[in-house]
């Protein structure tokens, strides 16, 4: 072999990569929770597609995919170690979704804060199943393929997780309707008005602040209405005053990024059903605001 031959394979090598980036990412991010640790997994998994032997892989795609997945399972077993001794709840890192909706998918499955947050209560492997399945629309053979793992299991694989997040999550509202409550219970945060707050707040609310130790914040969840309505009456003179607000997008959802002095201290996410809001969710830690705000540009 030359090395004009060399050079041209890893130029194929590089298109092909490149072309399943979007999905590889997403992919990791799903399982992982985080795009600071999906970008490693999609490191790792270009050096190994540069050093194996691609002459008898006839589908880059589906390759890259296997090794991304079996990667990010790994890393998530050793990740649930580290996320047991978190400071206070941990929340996954936010993505903005406003320039790829479904995040390389083929559905916008798996992909809510509140939904990656349930999954992270499953073991890596039934969420990567899910996954798969859910998001990316592979067959269960290919699924199964990909753990390395029977049809039958992936089959009962899916369908606990399935399971898990019915039983832990209402149906959600339209958009529209989302929107709006979120637009009264920013307002009624905003101003203490603890009438309203009670009034949009489903009786068994979940309020999480993510501050990972590094800013001051809730080191256990707030756990139903009056708790967390009394709990943002509270801070709210402190917490609010001179904050600036912008409207974003996170992970699929409107979102609404607090800024103090310039600098983005709290990204606020509800997740929201027929009974209204049931999870307020705080990111706040600088490690997942920082990479969040600096992809949101302008």
């Amino acid at each position: 072999m030359h090395a004009g031959d060399d050079v041209d394979s890893l130029d194929q090598a590089t298109r092909d990569f490149l072309a399943a980036r979007p999905q590889l990412f997403g992919i990791a991010y799903r399982i992982l929770g985080s795009s600071v640790e999906a970008e490693d997994i999609l490191q790792e998994a270009w050096l190994r597609w540069q050093n194996v032997d691609r002459t008898n892989i006839l589908e880059p795609t589906a390759f890259l995919t296997t090794v991304t997945a079996r990667l990010a399972i790994n890393f998530a077993q050793s990740a649930r170690v580290r996320r047991e001794s978190y400071t206070g709840p941990w929340l996954p890192e936010p993505v903005d979704t406003s320039l790829d909706p479904q995040l390389g998918a083929e559905r916008a499955e798996a992909l809510e804060l509140a939904v990656l947050l349930l999954l992270e209560r499953l073991n890596p492997v039934e969420r990567a199943a899910y996954v798969l399945r859910e998001a990316f629309d592979y067959p269960y053979k290919q699924v199964a393929d990909i753990l390395d793992t029977s049809e039958a299991n992936t089959r009962q694989l899916v369908s606990r997780a399935r399971k898990h997040l019915a039983a832990e999550r209402r149906e959600r509202v339209s958009p529209a309707d989302h929107r709006r409550l979120l637009e009264v219970f920013l307002t009624a945060a905003q101003t203490g008005n603890l009438t309203v707050l009670e009034d949009v707040l489903a009786a068994d609310v979940v309020s999480y602040s993510d501050g990972g130790g590094a800013v001051r914040a809730s080191k256990i969840p707030v756990i139903g209405r009056p708790h967390v309505s009394k709990y943002l009456v509270a801070f709210a003179p402190r917490f609010w005053s001179h904050s600036h607000i912008r409207w974003v997008e996170a992970n699929g959802r409107l979102a609404v990024l607090v800024s103090h002095g310039g600098n983005a201290v709290a990204l606020l996410s509800v997740d929201v059903s027929a009974e209204g809001i049931d999870r307020v969710m705080w990111v706040m830690n600088p490690a997942k605001l920082s990479p969040y705000v600096a992809s949101l540009g302008g």
